[in-house]
Parts: C-alpha cells; sequence; structure tokens
C-alpha cells in the first residue's frame, strides 16, 4: 500500500507572498550542505496580514512550523512533520475530538523533505536538533517504526531535500538539483531547470507536477523534461490522489484547486484561510495545515473542520 506527502520548498518568491520567510531563514542551510536554490520569481499570493486559520485541530507551539503532512496507511494517523520532528494525531473517525490531540514521536530533527512510503514507514531529510547523533544535513533517511527512530539511506552530510515524493519504488526530490532515486541510494538528475517547490508524482511515475517561482510545472516522462501548465492557478502546494489522475493543490492565497487530467487543468473548489504550509489528499480526505492547524475536508476543499 502507498501513502502520499507533501512537503514544499523554501523558494522566496513564494514564501514572501504567503508570509512564510522567516521560516526560510530558520531553516537556513549550514555551510558545505546542498540546499534549495532561492527563487526571485515566485508568484503574488496571500497578504502576509491576512485572516489566520483557526480552523482544525491546533498543533504544540514547539512545532514552530510544518514541512510536511501525511496518512499512515495502516493506522490512519495523521503525521505532520515540523521544525522539532514528527507530530501524530490520532485517525479522523476513530476518536472523539477531543481525544485528538497531537502527539511528538522519535527524534528531535526538523524534518523537511516528507513522504510515506506504506505502515510505519516514511522518508524524509532536514537537520538534526539538540544533541541528535546525525550528521547536518542529515540527507535522506528512512524509519520503519513510525518516526520513533531515523536510519541514513543516503548522502548523509551532503543533501538537504526540501521536497520529496514517492510513487511505488520511486522517489522524487529536490535538494537544490532536481532528481530521482529507486533504491534510496543512486540519484538520477532530472530537468535541471526546475526549482521545485512541491513534487507531485503519478503511481507509474510517468508524470510528475511541481509548483515553481514560475508556477506550476508538468513532465510527461518522468521529470525529463518540464513544462508550464498554462493557466493555472499559483500553486504552493500539490498532492496526487493514488489510483487516477485527479491531484490536488493549494495556492498561496489559501485557494484550493482540483485537476482531474494529471495536472493539466485545475478548477477552484475551496479555500482555507491562512499562510498554507502542507498538504496530503486521498480518495477519502484532504488535509491541510495552516498556521499549525491541520484541517480536514471530506468534499474536496469546499469545507474544513477537525475531527
Amino acid at each position: 500500500m502507498r501513502s502520499r506527502t507533501r512537503t514544499h520548498t523554501r523558494t522566496l518568491g513564494v514564501l514572501a507572498a504567503t508570509g512564510l520567510l522567516a521560516v526560510a531563514a530558520a531553516c537556513a542551510e549550514p555551510e558545505g550542505g546542498v540546499h534549495a536554490q532561492a527563487g526571485a520569481d515566485g508568484p503574488a499570493g496571500a497578504d502576509a496580514e491576512g485572516v489566520a486559520n483557526t480552523v482544525g485541530v491546533p498543533l504544540p507551539e514547539e512545532a514552530q512550523h510544518v514541512h510536511g503532512v501525511g496518512v499512515d496507511p495502516g493506522s490512519g494517523k495523521v503525521l505532520v512533520a515540523s521544525h522539532a520532528g514528527l507530530f501524530t494525531v490520532p485517525a479522523p473517525d476513530r476518536l472523539t475530538r477531543e481525544a485528538t490531540v497531537p502527539a511528538h514521536v522519535g527524534p528531535a530533527i526538523d524534518l523537511m523533505g516528507f513522504t510515506v512510503r506504506g505502515p510505519d514507514h516514511y522518508l524524509a531529510s532536514g537537520h538534526p536538533e539538540g544533541d541528535t547523533d546525525m550528521p547536518d544535513p542529515v540527507g535522506l533517511i528512512e524509519t520503519r517504526d513510525g518516526g520513533r527512530s531515523w536510519a541514513a539511506l543516503s548522502l548523509a552530510g551532503e543533501s538537504d531535500f526540501h521536497a520529496l515524493a514517492s510513487a511505488g519504488d520511486l522517489v522524487v526530490g529536490f535538494d537544490g538539483v532536481l532528481r530521482s532515486t529507486e533504491d534510496g541510494v543512486t540519484w538520477t538528475g532530472l530537468d535541471p531547470e526546475v526549482e521545485a517547490f512541491d513534487l507531485a508524482v503519478s503511481d507509474d511515475g510517468s508524470t510528475v507536477v511541481a509548483t515553481t517561482g514560475r508556477g506550476p510545472v508538468r513532465s510527461a516522462d518522468g521529470g525529463a523534461a518540464f513544462a508550464v501548465v498554462a493557466g493555472a492557478p499559483p500553486l504552493a502546494l500539490v498532492d496526487w490522489v493514488p489510483g487516477g489522475e485527479t491531484v490536488f493543490g493549494v495556492a498561496v492565497d489559501g485557494g484550493v484547486y482540483r485537476s482531474t487530467d494529471a495536472g493539466g487543468t485545475w478548477e477552484r473548489t475551496g479555500e482555507l484561510p491562512g499562510n498554507p504550509e502542507a498538504l496530503h489528499a486521498d480518495e477519502d480526505q484532504l488535509i491541510v495545515v495552516a498556521d499549525l492547524h491541520a484541517a480536514r475536508s471530506t468534499d474536496e476543499g469546499a469545507t474544513f473542520d477537525a475531527w
């Protein structure tokens, strides 16, 4: 079984538009590491002083900011990858709202890129915090016990993936260079012109959608070459719904959009106020994190609430 989650690279133009420029500074790469390159031509978006999101499950202040969100396909838990490490929220519809309290799991790692491969099996990247005994940056790391422990797969001390997406054995990431791997160790370079803020990959890996400072771009050859999606909204986040050609996106102003043709065309379905930080989409739900609140929609983004 495969699950999806997305995180966003800190493209400065997009961050300025969403009011998250301070997050980029907080997660700055130390000298010597590979870092997502800043783009100066991000799309115009929501006013940073606009209405903050207060809808959804509030996350602890210690999380500071969120880089990715997903759902464990075994337990149904919502997984929140944050500056302080991984938080889990009890599965929607399995507990009462009063019992829906986030819990911190595992070591303190500033989890940047984050993607779910299967039950208790996640990939991530980022920076160690506190006394965590890992190189900085951590490269591509893996957990097979639900985030309680992490092990290096490749590029330890070299790469900080700010965007990761997976489909089957394929992993696509951006650490200043767009690249892919099928074994987590050997990487292949993809289109060098793409500076990805977020990534979504089709089930077979042939189609890749990326959000960039130029707007959404799309590849039909596994990421070898991309073209700008004409008429697309200024999306910051994207996620592919497994099992078909539906992709959801969130724009820099909080607008929620759906594509039913693998990212070729988009229609607005709703909105969530605040600064969007992370998006998860599956056939049952959307989960959007904005302003340290994880909000859920079961009507394709028309409405959001806690669970």
